[in-house]
């Protein structure tokens, strides 16, 4: 029997309600497919296949249909959750937590196929002025400017966090350290260039940036400490 033939199993002609599927809290016709193979499965002779049995298995089908629809939806409100967990509260990247996860994968990546991957720390200069001249609200826009500007120019197979207050992350996927090196200036350059706008005032804003290659032999949170180490190198020759 092909979904949605409404011809019974047993031979005899359909009720008008039944035919025009009215809401009788049973399950639809189109179950009928289902009814056939549920009745296989279990091995009910077709001569038991009574009306009323019929229409209990109907019904119980129609509620496991149910049950797998609740399911998929729980599955995907946990997924939604899952992804929520990972993303810092106030910018869309993400959080420090998810970032060395991230980082911890990109390392196993190296390991198995020999590749190196770059990694770029920076922080905001003069954070604190900012905050201090516009308020906590201008402290975030500041954030979220330079987040923006960051994922807007990274590749989609590198990844961007904030690892705490105003310092980023920034995992470069197969970069040796003279190309990591490059896209650390070239960042620093970009902030220099798109001064934030507060209620049409500009605010200048520049970032100092370390960066530096790593491969499948280091640990993640010893090349982490490595970029920072190189970020406050740069901020030395800055000051």
């Amino acid at each position: 029997m092909k979904i949605g033939d409404s011809r019974p199993l047993g031979g005899s002609a359909p009720s008008p309600g039944r035919e025009r599927g009215e809401a009788t809290g049973r399950a639809p016709v189109g179950a009928g497919r289902i009814v056939t193979d549920a009745v296989s499965f279990m091995g009910i002779p077709e001569a038991e296949l009574t009306p009323k049995v019929r229409d209990a298995l109907m019904s119980l089908m129609a509620e496991v249909e149910r049950l797998r629809r609740e399911v998929e939806q729980v599955r995907k409100r946990l997924g939604d959750s899952e992804e929520l967990a990972d993303l810092d509260p106030l910018l869309p990247v993400l959080n420090r937590r998810a970032f060395v996860r991230e980082l911890n994968r990109v390392v196993a990546y190296g390991r198995r196929y020999k590749e190196s991957a770059g990694l770029v720390y920076f922080d905001i200069d003069n954070f604190k002025q900012v905050n201090d001249a516009h308020g906590h609200a201008g402290g975030d826009a500041a954030l979220k400017h330079i987040a923006e500007i960051i994922a807007a120019n990274i590749r989609e197979s590198d990844v961007v966090g904030r690892l705490g207050g105003d310092e980023f992350g920034v995992i470069l996927a197969r970069t040796d350290e003279p190309a990591a090196n490059a896209k650390a200036k070239a960042l620093m350059l970009l902030m220099s260039m798109h001064p934030l706008l507060i209620e049409g005032e500009e605010i200048p804003l520049s970032i100092s940036a370390g960066a530096i290659a790593f491969t499948g032999e280091d640990d993640p949170l010893e090349a982490l400490a490595r970029a920072d180490k190189a970020m406050y190198r740069t901020k030395r020759t800055r000051a």
